[in-house]
């Protein structure tokens, strides 16, 4: 397996830091091993919304672009800059002052005005270690992997690192690594406001949480479900939305509630949960975060960004 074949976990009795083994290659870093080689790029002439459909067909959550005849890394969209072209952010002034708020117009727009061109990447002769750090410094989940042409050859994410971990943490426990103060929401909350809330925070999921427990911890509240960056572009990407359009405004769609698209069903992992264990969990349901509870109740979240941090440190 890609596990036992590229990763040395090196760790002491008092709990070392995870190394990963060099190829000891001249040409190539061993961040190679587990890039994925097939990468999907867009040109920047691209609509986004021929991107989001591109994103929600397989599963992405991030399209570099590229030159289509040099084939050189021009800059990188994410599911965030969607998001904050919806309503989340400063990209919002497309459609709210270039085309007035008409939704079908400015979703035909170009990706060139919401792409990222400052992009972080790897350069095909680094290692597994860096990539952690950049992705940990930079806050991105994802790196494309260049070669000395700057033509793209590969692409890292967070997951891909993650999934590395799985079966391998035996003593290390979700609740030692979760993210105790979790920015969460309520079922009432409209597209928009949820756009802003992952944009502002650079969150990829929220928890929906319902009303106030009064006991046995008041200050404790009952997860009833969680909405991702991935459920706002599918609901995007349905056809039915545009269908059933009485206007072309975006506060038709943006004033939906999470309800209609959230899912009800959550994932959940407990605090005393093996890390080794959750990340199996992670990748047997593909999926990138999960909520911690204990007795019924939100204690937390633990992430891919979260498990990085298990590497570095």
């Amino acid at each position: 397996m890609r596990r036992k074949e590229t990763i040395n976990i090196i760790r002491s009795m008092d709990r070392g830091p995870i190394e990963f083994e060099s190829r000891n290659s001249e040409h190539e870093g061993d961040i190679m091993a587990i890039a994925k080689k097939e990468v999907v790029t867009i040109p920047q002439t691209a609509s986004i919304k021929e991107t989001a459909e591109i994103m929600v067909k397989n599963k992405f959550r991030r399209l570099p672009i590229t030159n289509p005849g040099t084939g050189k890394l021009l800059g990188i969209v994410t599911s965030m800059d969607i998001l904050d072209f919806l309503g989340g952010g400063e990209k919002f002034k497309i459609l709210e002052e270039k085309y007035n708020d008409n939704f079908l117009a400015a979703i035909n727009e170009s990706v060139k005005k919401i792409m990222t061109r400052d992009v972080h990447y790897l350069s095909h002769k680094d290692s597994i270690n860096l990539a952690v750090k950049k992705m940990l410094d930079h806050g991105v989940g994802a790196l494309p992997v260049i070669d000395s042409h700057e033509n793209i050859v590969g692409i890292v994410s967070e997951r891909d690192l993650a999934l590395l971990l799985s079966g391998v943490l035996t003593d290390e426990l979700v609740e030692d690594y979760m993210t105790k103060k979790v920015i969460k929401t309520t079922p009432g909350t409209p597209i928009e406001s949820a756009s802003k809330i992952m944009v502002r925070n650079k969150l990829r999921r929220i928890p929906v949480v319902g009303e106030e427990r009064k006991t046995p911890h008041p200050e404790k509240e009952k997860l009833v479900g969680i909405i991702t960056a991935t459920d706002i572009l599918e609901f995007l990407g349905r056809s039915t939305v545009f269908n059933n359009m009485t206007s072309n405004s975006a506060e038709e769609i943006l004033n939906t509630k999470i309800t209609e698209i959230m899912e009800n069903n959550v994932i959940t992992t407990l605090p005393n949960a093996r890390l080794g264990d959750l990340c199996q969990l992670m990748e047997d349901k593909n999926i990138g975060g999960v909520p911690v509870i204990k007795d019924g109740e939100l204690e937390g979240i633990i992430t891919e960004s979260d498990l990085l941090k298990v590497i570095k440190n």
